[in-house]
């Protein structure tokens, strides 16, 4: 049983970093907002500050969970972990997913509160799982939903295990059920094995701002399980905008999250008043975030200077009032004759251009490789090494590396390999958008 202290709300800061230089008749102006919070997760301090938390766990228990017996095992047992990892007090219901979703405990529309005897009890819920049926993951995320709004929660999360593809409702009946669950709660998604559709599993995290990842051994679910509930418990604060605003005839061309995965924001502005939009960002413990904002400004004449923009991050108030400003920065440009200066790269925005660029293209040479394309797969996936390799991103270099063999990492030549595990396969696509912060 873990022995978390409840979270406190942590603090926030905002650090921007650019090259606000710009040559005369320059326009666009990229910035790396860098977002700490510390002060909050389980570090101490006193525990009024945070609100409820509620997890729902949904496995899936369809029929191929059996196949082999070690998957249906492996869920249950990781299930069991996470359930040991729930700090007291913590709301929390488990759900068995097939082509419907079913209340495996508490069982009576609601949440149970985490302490001995609920962690006990829902653990002897989970013997009883067993595989068959279909698969609906639409269904597992409304009743989610369902779950989660029958109590008063500052923090609402989800971890999702699947293992097959999504074949008993319509990509749009999910993409529905996306949209419906999207601020509602997070959502950490787990495909295990091999037979599961990444773009599902990593398009429901996406969605959700949770993260995605790969278990293709199922003795790995109870540590990955664990780790996920560890994290989900240290979040202190929810439902955290980014709150970009911008003097008139300043344009928006992009807001990503940029570590420590690549997420574009950008479609999914919502207005806050005039010249200022939110952009989502999930709910926060003790971690730092990067952000790229790229905005285009009107001409101006060297000697000119002006606000870009400013960034800032929101909360809602916890007595219901407007949301809060808990900390902001500001983008800068200004115009000069001075070629050094204006034609001089932030390092910050040069390291995530090129991060954001290794996970597209990683992912056009996987599709390249799939649909035969070996002279365009060589290419993206060199590529994809070079920039690995300059950036210093090691983890993602390896999963490349059982995908090519490289011959030249600085110039990104590489040969195809003839036979590729489906796992090691999977497994880059899965990671592809995972960053590596830039050295300060």
């Amino acid at each position: 049983m873990a022995n978390f202290s409840k979270p406190t709300a942590p603090r926030f800061s905002v650090d921007v970093y650019q090259n606000e230089f710009l040559p005369e008749g320059g326009r666009d102006v990229s910035a790396i907002v860098t977002v700490t919070s510390t002060g909050g997760g389980t570090s101490g301090g006193h525990a009024g500050h945070a609100g409820a938390a509620g997890v729902v766990i949904m496995v899936d228990c369809s029929g191929s969970m059996d196949y082999p017996a070690t998957k249906m095992r492996g869920a249950r047992e990781a299930t069991a972990a996470a359930v040991d990892t729930l700090r007291d007090g913590t709301r929390f219901a488990l759900v068995a997913g097939t082509h419907v979703a079913k209340e495996v405990y508490p069982g009576n529309g609601g949440l149970a509160v985490a302490d001995a005897r609920t962690r006990a009890e829902a653990k002897e819920a989970l013997r009883r799982l067993s595989a068959g049926g279909g698969t609906a993951i639409g269904t597992w995320l409304r009743l989610a939903d369902r779950l989660l709004s029958s109590a008063e929660l500052t923090i609402r999360h989800g971890i999702l295990l699947t293992d097959g593809r999504n074949e008993h409702e319509s990509p749009e009946e999910l993409r529905a059920a996306l949209d419906a669950c999207a601020g509602r709660f997070t959502c950490d998604a787990r495909g295990v094995g091999t037979d599961w559709e990444v773009k599902e599993v990593t398009g429901i995290a996406s969605a959700l701002l949770g993260t995605a990842d790969i278990v293709a051994d199922p003795a790995g679910l109870a540590a990955d399980f664990t780790a996920m509930m560890e994290h989900a418990m240290g979040k202190g604060v929810a439902d955290v905008a980014l709150r970009l605003w911008t003097p008139v005839g300043v344009e928006i061309l992009f807001v990503k999250q940029v570590a420590p995965a690549v997420e574009d924001l950008t479609g999914r502005r919502t207005e806050a008043g005039p010249r200022a939009g939110d952009y989502p960002t999930g709910s926060w413990g003790d971690e730092s975030r990067d952000y790229h904002v790229s905005v285009r400004v009107p001409q101006a004449a060297v000697g000119q200077e002006m606000l870009a923009a400013r960034v800032s991050l929101i909360a809602p108030d916890p007595a219901g009032g407007d949301p809060r400003p808990l900390s902001q920065g500001l983008v800068r440009a200004v115009w000069t004759d001075d070629l050094a200066m204006s034609t001089s790269i932030n390092p910050q925005v040069a390291h995530y251009t090129g991060q954001a660029e290794l996970a597209d293209v990683i992912q056009q040479g996987l599709d390249a490789r799939k649909s035969g394309d070996r002279d365009g797969a060589t290419a993206k996936l060199g590529r994809a090494v070079q920039l690995a390799a300059a950036s210093g991103n090691a983890d993602t270099a390896k999963l490349l590396s059982k995908v090519v063999d490289v011959v030249d990492a600085a110039t990104g030549t590489v040969r195809l390999k003839a036979k590729v595990a489906e796992a090691d396969e999977m497994t880059l696509e899965t990671r592809s958008t995972k960053t590596v912060r830039v050295k300060r």
